[in-house]
């Protein structure tokens, strides 16, 4: 039976010390029957990240969640909250991101340290899913299952390539090992291991990452 939780925001999506996810505060949940789609409700939850469709009709449905999950992922993809204050007038970070996608200004508002960790590409990859989530109209939304396998599907794209990239890395490194003159091998300073055992740590450290 579907649990729609109501107010799904940063606030209430908890880390374990494994970083693993954690959902609280079902206070303004509800339960679907079977036989039903939707729910007729009054409006609750947190301004920025309630779904437009629900406010204006108060049918709650699953996709209001998929709504505020997408802002959510706007929220991480930009370090900019729900709702903010800029020049004394309230932003609405749903419509910005929204926006700023369909102008091309993507990377003009994602936070600088994700531009630094991360590659345009599967940038643009997770702000196509929490655009999705965005859409104003509900049935265009997709649902909470297949968001999550998309981003599932990102996920597992990055660590494939950071593997590969680790092994091209390494497969270089002994390569110019193994054509090196024996002597230069032999003559090789400690302090040159000691940067070599690092380099190998370090890809070591990305493949299992």
């Amino acid at each position: 039976m579907p649990i729609i939780h109501r107010d799904v925001k940063t606030t209430n999506i908890l880390l374990d010390a494994d970083l693993t996810a954690k959902i609280s505060d079902f206070g303004a949940s509800k339960i679907v029957p079977l036989d039903h789609t939707e729910l007729t409700t009054l409006v609750q939850g947190t301004l920025g990240y309630l779904d437009p469709e629900y406010m204006h009709t108060s049918q709650l449905t699953e996709k209001s969640d998929v709504y505020s999950f997408g802002v959510v992922l706007a929220e991480l993809l930009t370090g900019i909250k729900a709702i903010s204050f800029a020049d004394s007038e309230a932003r609405n970070l749903a419509a910005y991101f929204v926006s700023s996608m369909e102008e091309g200004q993507l990377l003009e508002i994602v936070d600088k340290h994700v531009i630094n960790e991360a590659k345009v590409e599967h940038l643009v990859e997770f702000a196509s899913v929490a655009k999705q989530c965005l859409r104003v109209k509900r049935e265009e939304r997709p649902t909470m299952k297949e968001v999550a396998s998309e981003l599932e599907g990102i996920r597992l794209v990055v660590r494939e390539k950071d593997r590969w990239e680790s092994d091209k890395s390494s497969s270089g490194v002994t390569k110019s090992l193994l054509e090196a003159p024996s002597s230069s091998v032999l003559d090789v300073e400690s302090s040159k291991f000691d940067s070599i055992s690092g380099y190998y740590v370090s890809g070591w450290w990305k493949m299992i990452n």
